[in-house]
């Protein structure tokens, strides 16, 4: 496997890091077995927000939606939503809705999340192998990538935001998560190529650098436009990289925020 970029790294500074950027991870966990049942993370304690039990409700709602892949389910049952939304909006954090992080920007429904998990896992057994995550937001969607695949490396466009990741995700101590500021419409080819590539925002068309980044036999998940003619509606789109050529599968509407270049 092609060896992985150092960190940290800002990706509009070539010549090396912020100054006082630290890195952002320090040591992995091991994916869940694929054929487990859901269940309570070992040790798990506490009531409220805190209590297993509130996450493993959100679990059974995904499942009953149609969310099958029980290394999907048990990622979103594993990692604490309410750790990577405002203090005011944490009796929110388990419905399936977004809610606002700052910025204009919002954390998708947990729904929304498990939906494009699952569809970069099927047909597919162990883990994903090295995913491009485009937009970081709160670092809630990749916090659970990372039970799914062996690297992930995740960008955002906006200081803000990647510093709020950076700080939610601190006491996780991912090793295998990295972070990087910089245009996530570039991807980010020092990492690549990549297994799998998802993005949380969506524009007219899937950026060429994403496709050119994608291994064979990868999978991308994007939001895009559909047409002028459906002016601000969104859909699914499931990109298969094949030896022959690319094969594009639009699936259900969908809402996320519009993807933007440049740094903010």
């Amino acid at each position: 496997m092609k060896e992985r970029p150092s960190f940290p790294a800002r990706l509009d500074r070539p010549a090396g890091p912020a100054k006082g950027q630290k890195r952002t991870a320090a040591s992995g966990q091991p994916l869940p077995g694929q054929n487990a049942v859901v269940a309570m993370p070992p040790g798990a304690r506490g009531v409220g927000l805190d209590s297993s039990a509130v996450r493993m409700s959100m679990v059974r709602k995904l499942e009953a939606q149609g969310i099958r892949d029980p290394r999907v389910l048990s990622a979103m049952g594993a990692v604490e939503r309410h750790r990577f939304v405002d203090s005011a909006l944490v009796n929110q954090a388990y419905e399936d809705t977004s809610l606002p992080i700052g910025l204009g920007q919002t954390i998708s429904k947990p729904g929304v999340v498990a939906r494009m998990l699952d569809l970069l896992l099927d047909g597919r057994t162990g883990h994903i192998g090295r995913v491009l995550e485009i937009g970081t937001g709160c670092g809630y969607q990749a916090a659970v990538l990372s039970r799914l695949a062996d690297e992930v490396y995740s960008i955002e466009r906006l200081r803000g935001l990647h510093d709020k990741a950076r700080d939610n995700l601190r006491h996780l101590r991912l090793a295998n998560l990295h972070l990087l500021f910089g245009d996530g419409r570039d991807g980010y080819a020092a990492g690549a190529p990549y297994g799998a590539i998802i993005a949380a925002a969506g524009g007219e068309a899937v950026p060429q650098a994403w496709l050119d980044q994608l291994a064979i036999g990868g999978r991308l998940v994007a939001p895009v436009s559909t047409g002028a003619s459906l002016a601000g509606t969104q859909a699914l789109l499931v990109v298969d990289k094949l030896p022959q050529g690319l094969r594009q599968t639009f699936l259900e509407a969908v809402n996320f925020v519009p993807l933007k270049s440049g740094l903010g």
